[in-house]
């Protein structure tokens, strides 16, 4: 009932192609919106704004580009979270020679400079894939946490080897640092979240999203039709590496407020592609949903057992996490490979042909 289509009809090869060809789709989006901008802001608490909702909004933005790279692309990466890094280090020497920039611009441009260090590192996969390209993201990840270890001028040559966020305004609203509000820095990353999955959607559907495609289902036969394999590989590690690096400027300076170099160590990498493959690969909705799957379980498990009554150690918490989160993954790889974007298409479909069962 809900998802009735009678009565929508397309006239045309643009209505039938566009991004909600169904007005629920249209009005679900909208319901999202109004939560997300009116209800949340005015119910949720600082607690549930730092340790739920500007999580699960960054994590999904670097599970967004990871899964341009591997869910759209079909190149294997494991460093995500050294290109984050790169992103919240070059936000932080930004914002250090220009104090007055505007953080928002300070961020846009950390993502450039993630980008040309994903491409650099992207040539590998013009002559190697699969495992092989793996292991070779893996080798950018040691070696760009080791630089931000051992070069002391990332980090101003700190004593403590971290990196601290001062704080910085906007129109006379602080946005980051110790004196920001929740309710300001959810808002912030919020609009640059939202804008960029607007992008993200947008170059997946066009040209560029089905060139990588093509390059992911079959690179040979893409290149035999006339794609260009060098052009589209590297295409996608540098948006892939540039949302990435907006997604880790986001995490130092709207979420953590310092950093140090373990920070974005290889836990970090698979943490996003875990969110990635529970969400789905090669959907951008999924992102959100593996992104609240990861992010809340931690928080559920903490809370839920005081609310029995019952008493868990954080370390027994922490192992029942890692176990569930592992218990997730293996059910998702084998009942849906493509993960909850899948589970929801498939509710969707069937909402639409109630009350026939096919």
């Amino acid at each position: 009932m809900l998802y009735r289509t009678a009565g929508q009809f397309k006239t045309s090869y643009e209505a039938d192609h566009a991004l909600f060809p169904v007005k629920q789709d249209a009005w679900l989006l909208a319901f999202i919106l109004l939560l997300a901008f009116v209800i949340f802001p005015l119910t949720a608490s600082e607690f549930i704004f730092r340790a739920l909702l500007i999580p699960v909004l960054i994590y999904s933005l670097a599970a967004i580009g990871l899964n341009i790279l591997t869910g759209y692309a079909g190149q294997l990466s494991l460093g995500t979270a050294a290109f984050m890094g790169v992103g919240a280090y070059a936000c932080y020497k930004l914002m250090t020679y220009f104090p007055e920039l505007n953080l928002l611009v300070a961020v846009i441009l950390s993502g450039f400079a993630s980008a040309a260090v994903g491409v650099l590192f992207g040539l590998p996969s013009l002559r190697i894939k699969g495992f092989y390209l793996a292991i070779a993201t893996l080798a950018a990840q040691f070696f760009l946490v080791w630089l931000f270890e051992k070069w002391g001028w990332l980090y101003n040559y700190s004593a403590s080897g971290a990196i601290q966020v001062s704080n910085i305004s906007v129109f006379g609203i602080t946005f980051a640092g110790p004196q920001a509000s929740a309710l300001a820095q959810y808002y912030f990353v919020l609009v640059v979240v939202m804008l960029f999955t607007w992008l993200a959607i947008n170059i997946t559907r066009g040209r560029i999203g089905r060139i990588w495609k093509s390059v992911r289902d079959m690179d040979i036969a893409a290149e035999l039709v006339g794609i260009n394999l060098m052009k589209a590989k590297l295409s996608a590690f540098a948006v892939s590496s540039f949302i990435v690096g907006v997604a880790g400027a986001l995490f130092v300076f709207l979420w953590r407020g310092a950093a140090e170099p373990n920070l974005f160590d290889i836990p970090l990498s698979f943490r996003i592609l875990f969110i990635a493959i529970i969400g789905g690969l090669g959907s951008i909705m999924g992102n959100y949903l593996g992104a609240i799957v990861i992010v809340a379980l931690p928080v559920i498990l903490s809370v839920l057992p005081r609310f029995f009554g019952l008493s868990i150690d954080p370390a027994t918490a922490e192992h029942l996490n890692t176990m569930i989160i592992g218990s997730v993954i293996i059910f998702f790889l084998i009942v849906e490979p493509h993960g909850l974007a899948r589970f929801w298409g498939i509710i969707r479909e069937k909402l639409i042909i109630w009350p026939f069962p096919h």
